[in-house]
């Protein structure tokens, strides 16, 4: 193995499936210093993998995301372990086949795809300003476009729940709002804010319960790319040769309109609450 390029360092969060696995795997070709936070381990079978946990060049840390002791003790370990973070992906996620609420009481989409990428996003902000490329990618949809109403309160406590095009594409709406409106003041520091929608990839397990509707799960299956398709392009976001202006939504590496923008200072102004309210004193 070739020495690990000490100036690259990335945090992927939802690393051990699906896109984030992939991700991890193109990075570590690359040379790229890994820190995993993640719910779950890595496959115990997977060769690439275990062999960069042996050698450091990829870290593994876990943690509950909604439980905010649990993510607060991973991102101190990551804090206290850690010179310098170039990138951020905040990449977990995932959705429900029912209406949940996190430790918190919020709705568990909001919690986990909104809130949540904020936490690790101004918990690591400091790292991120001394690293060389200084980006975060949020990983978004394109599934919020058949909204036809949003607000913050639905966010919160929505009325009626929806597989898919309800609170998860409502929870990553909100996740783009936030990033383009914090992108101006990131900037003061280099920081640059991409949210990225990842394409639809078949990211379908036989061991986990789908939120997805019923006639979605065949078309994935037929037509839906592999997830290393959804990894590349959060990789192309950062490492490609177009550099995208901070505060873009990106779909198939191109800047896209967000729908709603006029609700962004609302949205990242309720995060901030949360964040300095629920999570700082708790």
């Amino acid at each position: 193995m070739n020495p690990v390029n000490p100036l690259r360092t990335a945090v992927i969060t939802g690393s051990s499936s699906g896109i984030g696995l992939e991700l991890t795997r193109q990075l570590l070709k690359d040379q790229w210093k890994i820190i995993a936070l993640n719910r779950s381990a890595f496959p115990a079978d997977d060769r690439v993998i275990q062999s960069a946990l042996s050698s450091g060049q990829l870290r593994s840390i876990q943690a509950k995301f909604t439980n905010y002791a649990s993510l607060r003790s991973a991102l101190d370990q990551i804090r206290s372990q850690t010179d310098s973070i170039d990138v951020l992906f905040n990449n977990a996620g995932g959705s429900t086949s029912t209406l949940q609420y996190s430790d918190q009481g919020r709705e568990l989409h909001f919690e986990l795809q909104t809130v949540v990428p904020y936490i690790i996003y101004r918990e690591l902000y400091e790292l991120l300003r001394q690293g060389k490329m200084k980006t975060v990618v949020n990983t978004s949809s394109t599934a919020f476009r058949m909204m036809k109403a949003f607000d913050l309160d639905t966010l919160e406590r929505p009325a009626s729940f929806k597989k898919l095009f309800g609170p998860y594409a409502a929870s990553k709406l909100a996740l783009s709002l936030w990033t383009a409106e914090a992108a101006s003041k990131a900037m003061a520091d280099g920081i640059r804010l991409l949210s990225v929608d990842p394409g639809g990839n078949n990211t379908l397990r036989s061991n986990k319960t789908s939120g997805l509707p019923f006639y979605i799960k065949p078309l994935m299956k037929l037509f839906f790319s592999h997830p290393s398709r959804g990894a590349s392009l959060l990789h192309d976001a950062v490492l490609g040769s177009v550099k995208h202006d901070s505060g873009a939504f990106l779909v198939n590496n191109k800047a896209a309109r967000l729908r709603f923008h006029e609700q962004g200072s609302t949205i990242l102004q309720r995060v901030h609450e949360i964040y300095e309210q629920n999570y700082l004193n708790t």
